[in-house]
């Protein structure tokens, strides 16, 4: 078996890797075609399902210095962001942090975020449905590698499970 810091080209790939191996759970690095780091074309592409795949979406608020956070959400859901995730963050209005911001506050481009190696102070919520599975995807720290994580690893690192952080889709 080869080493998964085989797999990092980058400074913050390489310390996604460590933060990850150093939770204990069991996890493997998938390297994936950058162009296909969305969710839905990387299941596509790839073969795997969607509900086992998770997004990491750094959320904002309008203040004039905005209240950040990160939530973990799977790919048949969508993030309560108006009810749930505000009502959590104690702010008053709420959206998804724009590229720019993501990347100023993360060193991650959307398509890539992850949860682990996040700045420390960052909240990290998860949705509870995440918890049961063997495994779930998230992003690798880079568009062009994806985590297939025991879900334990994403508590390891502060992540807290909420029930309903997120709404099923369809």
């Amino acid at each position: 078996m080869s080493d998964p810091l085989d797999l990092a080209q980058t400074d913050l790939e390489r310390r996604v890797i460590e933060a990850v191996s150093a939770t204990g759970a069991p996890f493997d690095v998938i390297e994936i075609d950058p162009d296909l780091a969305d969710t839905a074309a990387f299941c596509t592409s790839y073969g795997y399902p969607l509900d086992t795949s998770g997004n990491c979406i750094v959320v904002a608020s309008r203040d004039e210095e905005p209240t950040l956070a990160a939530c973990v959400a799977l790919a048949t859901t969508k993030l309560d962001v108006n009810k749930r995730v505000r009502k959590l963050l104690g702010v008053r209005k709420l959206s998804f942090a724009p590229a720019e911001l993501t990347q100023q506050h993360t060193g991650m481009q959307i398509g890539g975020v992850t949860p682990f190696r996040l700045p420390e102070g960052l909240a990290l919520y998860l949705d509870a449905r995440i918890e049961p599975l063997a495994r779930v995807i998230v992003g690798g720290g880079s568009r062009r590698l994806k985590l297939s994580v025991d879900p334990a690893a994403l508590a390891a690192v502060g992540g807290t499970f909420v029930e309903d952080l997120a709404i099923p889709i369809g």
